[in-house]
């Protein structure tokens, strides 16, 4: 038990690291102090997607206790870099504050910038001098491969449009989604699985491709997708119970009828 520990009505940031730094001392609980940067990389990701949910919800107390707990996260590991004697949270905080006030020269500097497509080229601009980046490959490179595989495409795509490599408009981007379709199904066809999964993950950056070109969000679009999926294969299964069909036996031809239904349904 933490002895002397001071109870207030309302806790600031201060409380708050000092909160975690007593959680990760002998005296605090055994959990905290047993984690590490590994063990609760996940925990940080769980998090973010809870403040993605709160947010697609329109829910604002839901956010502000998950964006909480995404703060948590940030303060354990900082805390555990601090007692190793590396960083701690302030030095977090000011590097974040150095980094706004450079990238910002249209408000701490002397640039001006009218429309937020300038500020994003300005920011583009300052980090690639800040960072040193000389190409657009090394640009590329700094794009983290943990990011989810749709939305880092989009990003290694926007780079290399930077610098003119990109299509004219979405019919040049579609035609290569049927060329890439063509190519995975003549693998299918001779049953190379290798060269087939190779040719499928082509399909899919092609795919991106379009998406840029309709400014359509490809994770965002894939999750609808996935949606009305579960929505419409619900109703496959109660079409199925209400005319005593079995899904396990029914032929394809019988699933297919009742899947059509269940589009109409949901348009």
């Amino acid at each position: 038990m933490i002895e002397n520990f001071e109870f207030k009505t309302k806790y600031g940031v201060s409380d708050l690291v000092e909160i975690i730094r007593l959680l990760r001392t002998p005296e605090g609980c055994p959990w905290d102090r047993e984690q590490t940067h590994e063990s609760i990389k996940k925990n940080f990701i769980e998090e973010t997607y809870e403040v993605v949910e709160a947010i697609n919800k329109d829910n604002p107390v839901m956010l502000r206790e998950e964006l909480g707990d995404v703060l948590m996260q940030i303060l354990l590991h900082a805390q555990m870099e601090s007692e190793a004697g590396s960083f701690t949270f302030d030095d977090v905080v000011d590097e974040l504050a150095q980094k706004l006030i450079v990238r910002h020269p249209h408000v701490f500097g002397k640039e001006h910038c009218e429309t937020a497509e300038e500020v994003l080229n300005t920011w583009d601009r300052v980090k690639t001098e800040t960072k040193q980046l000389k190409s657009a490959t090394q640009a590329m490179q700094t794009i983290p491969k943990e990011l989810p595989a749709l939305m880092r495409a989009e990003k290694i795509q926007k780079k290399a449009a930077k610098v003119g490599f990109d299509w004219e408009d979405a019919s040049g981007a579609l035609e290569k989604v049927h060329s890439e379709c063509d190519e995975l199904a003549a693998e299918i066809r001779r049953g190379n699985e290798s060269a087939a999964f190779e040719e499928l993950g082509d399909l899919l950056f092609s795919c991106v491709n379009v998406s840029r070109f309709i400014k359509a969000d490809s994770e965002q679009a894939l999750t609808f997708a996935n949606e009305k999926f579960i929505k419409r294969f619900s109703i496959v299964e109660q079409l199925a119970a209400a005319r005593s069909i079995d899904m396990k036996t029914a032929s394809l031809e019988e699933l297919d009828i009742l899947w059509e239904e269940a589009k109409k349904l949901t348009k």
